[in-house]
This record gives structure tokens, sequence and C-alpha cells, in this order.
């Protein structure tokens, strides 16, 4: 045993330590199975004061630290290096809710708390917490601010950044920051969690946070409608945005390939219109009045197919039918797993430069790579496309994986021609180190390197992630 681990030990009960390789190899790789770490200890904290006195320890023998939640990053920023020399972080047993606060329309939980039951106490106070990811079963809250997480809800509710108020994070040499208020206005200075939300875990550790809540929806509506273009696809926004103002929470934008996918390999699915479309979006009206909306929804929809805007709808009838058509959109990711490698890029563009984007790069992809498939989906509503590139034959795609490079080049360069940005909401992580030295200005990444040298200089936090 080391002194370091014997340190440890002083600070963790027995289930806090975790050195047994099998229970170590979750968290030594991400879910996709891109990343394989090699750390050797596993630190699971119950409470805020273990989590500063790990963390102190850290630093005083010098030992990286990699914070980890549930573990469902997209881009290795929760995963750790190969080298085996750092510890893993997790703040998974810290799971409670410290208060909820309904005339404020507040909570505040510990980092640990899955999504999904974030959004049950939120439900149980007869409030909402808009926030809905496709890991949501799996997701912790840590992570999910750590992030800066998008999600579904964006077009209404905004990401995560816009739903948290206060946190609470452990700095890299155990000093515990304290910011949990439940504040609207607060003009006393820098916003300091705002340097923590989308940090990866590369500045500290979050621990704690205060999150907004929403009063319930009790009227809904949910659609999927066929679209013969992208450009078509903004006219109905519009048209939804101008006649429904905020009751528009979601309008997501689906490819024919993309739901291809999930027909394919998910059996017990089937396609909601009566033929292909060459795109789709999927529509969801919220209000907090009582009354129905579908009949509302049903007449945008036909002003809609007037102007040849769409060729075809399905309005769900129950909720049973309005899950059933997200499940769809949900899936798309897991499809694609099941399909096989595919070089994924998750951009965001002004939403009206998305036709634009598409097309474009749609082209010039085809004349570099003849045959290309293209699997694009995303939350068109607020600017984010997830553009996923593969051939449609196993085997040729397996010799296309290694154009990745060539192929991140053009869609990157025609992101930052309309000023996009390369990652929308999952992050840099290990994947896109590299991509953002290339395109980030200078002076940005300056200031970031200079706020991580500050809070955290002999770079402990977080090793190899954001930064390269």
């Amino acid at each position: 045993m080391s002194i370091f681990e014997a340190a440890l030990r002083q600070i963790l009960d027995p289930a806090g330590l975790i050195t047994d390789p099998v229970l170590l190899a979750a968290h030594n790789r991400d879910w996709r199975g891109r990343y394989q770490g090699g750390a050797q200890l596993l630190a699971m904290p119950q409470n805020t004061a273990q989590t500063a006195a790990v963390l102190r320890c850290c630093h005083a023998h010098r030992v990286p630290v990699v914070p980890q939640a549930g573990n469902t990053s997209l881009c290795g920023g929760s995963v750790p290096r190969a080298q085996g020399q750092e510890l893993i972080l997790s703040v998974a047993r810290m799971q409670r809710c410290r208060a909820l606060d309904t005339a404020n329309g507040t909570l505040t939980c510990e980092a640990g708390m899955l999504l999904a039951t974030l959004q049950q106490q939120a439900t149980q106070a007869g409030l909402l917490f808009p926030l809905s990811i496709a890991s949501e079963g799996s997701a912790q809250v840590g992570g999910i601010i750590s992030t800066n997480a998008g999600g579904t809800a964006v077009l209404r509710y905004g990401n995560m950044r816009s739903l948290v108020l206060g946190l609470e994070v452990v700095l890299p040499d155990g000093q515990i920051w304290c910011g949990l208020r439940g504040l609207r206005k607060d003009n006393t200075g820098y916003d300091l969690k705002q340097w923590f939300i989308g940090a990866e875990g590369t500045l500290g550790v979050i621990t704690a946070a205060t999150v907004r809540l929403f009063p319930q929806p009790r009227s809904h509506a949910t659609a999927w409608v066929a679209l013969p273009a992208p450009a078509q696809a903004l006219e109905l926004l519009r048209l939804l945005q101008d006649t429904c103002g905020e009751r528009l929470s979601s309008f997501e934008l689906i490819s024919q390939n993309a739901l291809d996918l999930v027909l394919r390999h998910l059996p017990q699915t089937r396609s909601p219109l009566s033929a292909p479309t060459p795109w789709a979006a999927l529509i969801q009206l919220d209000d907090v009045d009582p009354q129905p909306l579908e009949e509302r929804l049903v007449q945008i929809l036909e002003q809609a197919l007037e102007h040849h805007w769409i060729s075809d709808a399905s309005v769900a009838q129950s909720l049973a039918q309005a899950q059933t058509l997200w499940f769809l959109r949900e899936q798309i990711s897991e499809a694609q797993r099941l399909e096989g490698v595919s070089i994924k890029h998750d951009i965001s563009v002004p939403v009206s430069q998305i036709p634009t984007f598409i097309q474009a790069t749609s082209a010039i992809l085809e004349q570099h790579f003849p045959g290309i498939r293209l699997v694009c989906f995303g939350h068109v509503g607020d600017g984010n496309l997830h553009f996923n590139l593969s051939k449609p034959d196993r085997q040729e795609n397996s010799a296309f994986i290694h154009q990745t490079a060539a192929v991140n080049r053009i869609v990157h360069d025609q992101v930052m021609a309309l000023h996009g940005s390369i990652s929308a909401e999952h992050g840099i992580g290990q994947l896109k180190t590299g991509e953002l030295q290339r395109y980030k200005d200078p002076v940005e990444l300056a200031l970031m390197r200079q706020m991580k040298q500050m809070l955290d200089p002999l770079g402990l936090m977080n090793p190899g992630k954001i930064f390269a």
C-alpha cells in the first residue's frame, strides 16, 4: 500500500475507496468503448467535507484527479488516461436533496443525484425541472453541469447554464466555495459559478447545486411531420414561434437516414408516417393552461401544408403515442451504436444557417467521399445538429473511419465559416482537444489557460481534458 493510499484510507470509509480492478473497470472506460483508462484507485466520498479532504490529500501528494459523475460523457471527459497515475473521484454517493423551496422555485441537491431523480422530485412538488437527455437515468447532476448539457427543451428553457442559480465547489487545493444562492439577481461582481459550468472538472469538483424549477405544464401536443428539406423546417419553426411563443418547447430535425437506423435496429419501432420522407420534425408544445393544444397544433400544421412546407403529419392523440414518437428520436444514438462506428459531430450554427450548412457540407463531403451516408438530427430550434457520417457498407466503413481527420476538417471548417461552434453540448473532453486548439480564438484560449493556471497551478484537475 502506498503512502497516498494509506492517507486516503484515513479519510474515507471502506466503501469509499475502491481498488478492485473488476469494480474499477466500469469507471475506467467510457460507455462508447472509445477510451480506456488505467486508474488503480477510485475515491467515493459521502459528502463535501470528505471530498475536500481527498482533494487536499491529492494536492499534497501531487496526484492528478479525474472527477466523475455518471460517466456518460460522449467525448471521454470523465475517463482517466491510460498511464494509471490518476485518482478517479466519483460523486455517486452524494445524492441528497438538501432543500426544496417551492415558493422560490428552486431545488438544492448534491452532485451525485441522478437527473431522473431530480426530475421526479420536482414533479412530486408540482413543479418541473425541464432538462431532458437520453441518459437521464444514469447521468448525474454534477456531470451535467460540468458539461453544460443541453437536451431537447433548450429552445424554451435554455441549457444547464441557464438552469443553475448556485454551486458548491471544492477547489483543487481542497478549499470549499459555497455559492448555493437561489437568486435570480445578484450583481455583486464576477459570477463565479459560470467558471465551473462547462469546465468538465478541470477547475474543481462540483459537489452541490441550486437549480431553477418551473410550473408544471398541464397540456401537451406532440407531432411528427414530413419535410422536403431543412429550409422548410425553418419556415415551420418560424410559424410555430410566431403563433405559439414560449409554448413551443422542442423542435427536433431528423433525417430519414437517422429514422431508418432506429427502425432497423429496434424491432419494436415503426415509422410514424405512411411513407418515407427526406426529413422530419418532431414538435412539442406545452402549456400550464389545461386547455388542449392538439387542435391548435393541427391548425398550424394545416397552414404549413397549404404553404407546402410539410407533406404529412402524425399528431399524437395520447400520452402513450407522444412517448412513442419521442422514443424514436431518443433512440437514434443507440441505433447508431448498434449499426457500428461512425464519425460524429456535435455542432451549432445560427439557426438561420442550418439549411446552408447541411447543403454545402453534404455536397463537399460527397465530392470527397462518394457514397457517404449522412445521419443528421438535432435540436434545430437552438441551432444544434448531430452531424454523423459513415458508409452504408460495414466493411467499407472500417476504412472510412481512418479518414476522420479529413472529414472533421471539412465539417468544422464549414461550421466556423458560418460563425458556429465545433461543440454545442457534448464538451471537449479528450476527443476534441486538438480541434479546440485549431479553431478557438487565440485570445479566448489564452484567457482560459490563465483561469486554469490561477485555480489549478499544479495541473491536477482532469489533466488531458479541454487543453491539449
